[in-house]
């Protein structure tokens, strides 16, 4: 069974990345989402740069909103997001 985890990007922050979504493989030190991108910023420098920036990150697992600590497994979808503001 793999342990791939859906990591998806919006607005901004998918244009940093110039891509809309991966696909990672959870290491066994990954289990949540702060855990995962930290390992994933480590071998991707676009994600590092991506992320780098000033501001706070929204995080949804599995379209509920979340923050970095919430758990992840195996078949999740994780969803980036920078913080949104409204008129």
């Amino acid at each position: 069974m793999s342990a791939d985890v859906t990591v998806l990007y919006f607005a901004a922050l998918r244009e940093r990345m110039g891509r809309s979504r991966d696909t990672l493989t959870l290491s066994e030190n990954a289990r949540t989402v702060g855990a995962l991108l930290m390992e994933r910023r480590k071998v991707d420098a676009t994600l590092d740069a991506a992320l780098a920036g000033p501001g706070t990150l929204r995080v949804a697992v599995n379209h509920q909103l979340s923050d970095l600590n919430a758990p992840v497994k195996a078949g999740d979808e994780v969803a980036l997001f920078p913080p949104m503001t409204g008129g």
